[in-house]
Order: C-alpha cells, then sequence, then structure tokens
C-alpha cells in the first residue's frame, strides 16, 4: 500500500536532522517522503551557526503546491524557527483537512542552539497541540511545557497529564536522557503505558528526536495504531546508534538510518 508522508521542518545541510534525517527515514521505512523547509540552517556536527526563517510566503507556497497535487497520508511536524510560523502552519493544516499529524515540538538542537522562545511555547499549546494525534517531547520540552520539573517516571507521566490538557490525542514523553534506561512514557488520555529499553552508549545521536517522530508518522500513515509504532521506533533508533559512522568532526555524529532496517 503506498503511502506519502510530509515533513515540515528546518534544512539541517549537514544531513543530520530535519527534512533530511526525515526523509532517510521515510525511504527506509518504505514510504514516499515530501517536504516543506520551514528554516535554512547553517550548521555542522559541531554547532548551529544561524537560522534563517522562510518567509510565511514560501512555506505556505511550499505546502499548498504539494497538496494541491499529492495526497498526504500523515504529517510530521519539526522545528519552526518562530511562533509565525507555527500560526500558520496550524491554519494551513486545518484548511487542507491533513491528519494523522505527529507533532515534535524542537526548542533546542542537540548542540545546544535554542529555536523556541515564550511565544513559541505558546503557539505549541494554543495552536498545534490541539491539531495534534500525538507531540513527542523530551524531559526538557516536557518540563517548559508542563511547567513542572521533569526528572523522573513520575515527572514524566505527570508532564504528560498536562500536555494532554493543550489538545493532542495522545503525549508520547521521550525518557532517552534519564540516566539509567530509555523509558518512553505514552498517554493516551486515560492511561500511561511504559516503554522500556536498554540505555544505548553512542555518540551518534544527532537527529534522534526527529527520527524517532518520522517513525511514528509512518505507522500511523500505514493506518497502524499509535501504540504499535513507539517499540518499533526506539528499535530502529537503537539499530541506527549501534553501527556507528564518522562525519565530521563533532563529538555526536547522526544516525546511521542505513544499517538500521
Amino acid at each position: 500500500m503506498h503511502r506519502n508522508v510530509l515533513t515540515i521542518s528546518g534544512l539541517d545541510p549537514s544531513g543530520c536532522a530535519g527534512v533530511l534525517a526525515d526523509i532517510k527515514t521515510f525511504f527506509r521505512w518504505q514510504v514516499y517522503g515530501v517536504a516543506v523547509v520551514t528554516a535554512l540552517t547553517a550548521q555542522n556536527t559541531q554547532r548551529v551557526e544561524s537560522v534563517y526563517p522562510v518567509p510565511l510566503e514560501v512555506i505556505g507556497a511550499q505546502l499548498e503546491a504539494i497538496v494541491s497535487d499529492i495526497e498526504i497520508h500523515a504529517v510530521k511536524i519539526g522545528m519552526l524557527p518562530n511562533a509565525m510560523a507555527g500560526d500558520l502552519i496550524a491554519e494551513l493544516l486545518r484548511t487542507f483537512h491533513l491528519t494523522n499529524i505527529v507533532v515534535d515540538p524542537v526548542l533546542r538542537s542537540s548542540t545546544g542552539y535554542q529555536f523556541g522562545d515564550d511565544r513559541t511555547i505558546a503557539m505549541y499549546k494554543e495552536k498545534l497541540f490541539p491539531l495534534a494525534d500525538v507531540v513527542t517531547p523530551n524531559l526538557e520540552e516536557a518540563a517548559l511545557f508542563a511547567q513542572i520539573e521533569v526528572k523522573d517516571l513520575t515527572g514524566m507521566k505527570h508532564a504528560a497529564e498536562k500536555i494532554a490538557q493543550f489538545g493532542p490525542k495522545n503525549v508520547v514523553v521521550k525518557g532517552g536522557h534519564l540516566e539509567a534506561r530509555a523509558v518512553d512514557v505514552y498517554f493516551d488520555g486515560q492511561r500511561h503505558t511504559l516503554y522500556d529499553a536498554p540505555k544505548v552508549v553512542s555518540t551518534n545521536t544527532r537527529g534522534l528526536g526527529c527520527t524517532f517522530a518520522s517513525v511514528l508518522a509512518v505507522h500511523l500513515a500505514k493506518k497502524m495504531k499509535l501504540y504499535q509504532a513507539i517499540d518499533p521506533a526506539k528499535k530502529y533508533i537503537a539499530r541506527a546508534m549501534m553501527h556507528p559512522f564518522k562525519i565530521g568532526k563533532g563529538e555526536r555524529g547522526p544516525l546511521n538510518h542505513g544499517a538500521a532496517i
């Protein structure tokens, strides 16, 4: 069954994260990937030098061109350069009646560059979360959205409940930064489910969050239930981390998508 998945995110020219990581993921999961670029970044494996937001009219033109020609079965939303871009995307998602929406609220790059400010956080809560089938914050992001401390499973469960109040159908708080094991907390609005996995020691972790959200979008596009997607996503990432390769001079490199399936 042919499926098309749209990523809406920034362009990382090093190929570690953003739309390039998403397209690699879609290819490995045998769906057709298309992309709307929200920002051009100047970055490499060491740092983000600068971010250049794509003009709103260009974001809109990209999305309209795609949906007028190609049926979209799921949408993954990643890095947004500002609140205005998020406002526009939310409006367009409603206008074009797009479904199976995965929101990965990227607020800071893995190299430390800050993408989100207070207005961006408010935009996610008010505009994008209510449209989302699932939201996938990490510990830091979950703490910012829930306005509580999130350092353990209790905090993750509490944060998931608070984020669910903003309207998404499901919340997955990613626990890759927990010390002992990589445990994700899935909240469907009624109960929590834990997805436990051993910690993988690897320096190839760039684009991990982008990839996780993209795998969830793939499964939704294939009409699978969200709970069926989390474990395969974790295993895909673990395999990609366990087969590292050296790209650039940075301490942390990209996932090895070629070895993940």
